[in-house]
């Protein structure tokens, strides 16, 4: 405890979730640690014994601590889902020589109790806002899976006529899935605008934008920086002495994201717009490759531009000096 406040680190899984303290409970002795169903019910149960204001922690899982984040933060208690690499590379520096549940749980008690100044209260944001990104989510996920079985099935000809089948119904869902996403950004006249304006640039379409849409309306970004750190597409030096390494993306935000700014780009590449972007990067000494992931930050940053001054996207802005 910390100013009279309770830290508290939770290990989510898809049925249980695994709770720790900082500094341990004194009510959990020789290092056990509570075990809780992840259901409504117990977890209701579980935030009225703790203490008003207490500081709660999970690492984002996709889905599976959505419903404890939200108990939590209806409970009136500040809570915090945490980046999963950022908490890996914490542990590891704490020199945690096993991963188990419990384990998991004390090092992101540790972690929030050490870092919530510096960290970002999550807010569950509006109904709408909620059914917008966990739409988008799976629709990323069934892309992944349906990527994943196009490869298992590659070259086999005995089953190529399934796979035939199956590609066409997949195209049918995703195309119904876009339709929803759509009508629920439609059903909202201000962000259906944003989003059109974000259309007006060079390689984004229906999809990323959709995608930047819900992002830049569920996070209040204080600079274009911040959102470029949220994408992971801002670059990690790796500097010593006079030695200037080289550089890294953080890579530390959504990974569809990222892929989608990524094909932007090269769809952008082409364009008359970024085509002479594109080719005075590369003319700097950037490979295709990291030229692409300039241009993609190059884009995350007009979308922005774009975002917060509410005007279209002008391509004479962004022209390479002559």
């Amino acid at each position: 405890m910390q100013d009279g406040i309770v830290f508290t680190g939770v290990d989510v899984g898809k049925a249980e979730l695994v709770v720790a303290r900082q500094p341990s409970d004194r009510q959990q002795p020789n290092g056990q640690k509570l075990r809780l169903p992840n259901t409504d019910s117990a977890i209701l149960k579980w935030l009225r014994t703790l203490p008003p204001g207490s500081h709660i922690a999970m690492e984002s899982t996709g889905r599976y601590h959505q419903r404890l984040a939200l108990l939590a933060y209806q409970a009136g208690m500040k809570v915090y889902v945490l980046n999963a690499r950022d908490v890996h590379f914490y542990a590891k520096a704490l020199g945690m020589r096993g991963k188990t549940d419990p384990s998991d749980a004390l090092v992101i008690a540790r972690y929030v109790a050490e870092h919530h100044e510096k960290l970002r209260p999550w807010g569950p944001g509006t109904p709408e806002q909620r059914r917008l990104i966990e739409m988008l989510r799976r629709r990323a996920a069934i892309e992944r899976h349906l990527s994943a079985i196009d490869d298992s099935l590659e070259d086999v000809v005995d089953l190529a006529r399934q796979k035939a089948s199956m590609a066409r119904y997949a195209a049918k869902l995703l195309a119904t899935i876009d339709a929803k996403i759509q009508a629920l950004i439609a059903s909202d006249a201000d962000l259906f605008e944003r989003q059109q304006r974000l259309q007006t640039i060079a390689g984004i379409g229906p999809q990323i934008s959709a995608v930047l849409a819900a992002v830049l309306s569920r996070n209040e970004f204080a600079n274009v920086g911040a959102v470029i750190a949220y994408s992971g597409l801002d670059p990690r030096p790796n500097d010593s002495g006079n030695k200037r390494g080289r550089r890294v993306l953080s890579k530390r935000g959504p990974a569809a994201l990222r892929k989608m700014l990524w094909l932007a780009a090269f769809s952008a590449s082409r364009s008359k717009a970024f085509k002479g972007v594109y080719q005075s990067i590369k003319n700097r000494g950037f490979s295709g490759t990291e030229a692409l992931v300039i241009l993609a930050r190059k884009l995350l940053r007009v979308a922005w531009a774009v975002w917060r001054t509410g005007t279209p996207f002008e391509p004479a802005k962004v022209q390479p000096a002559a």
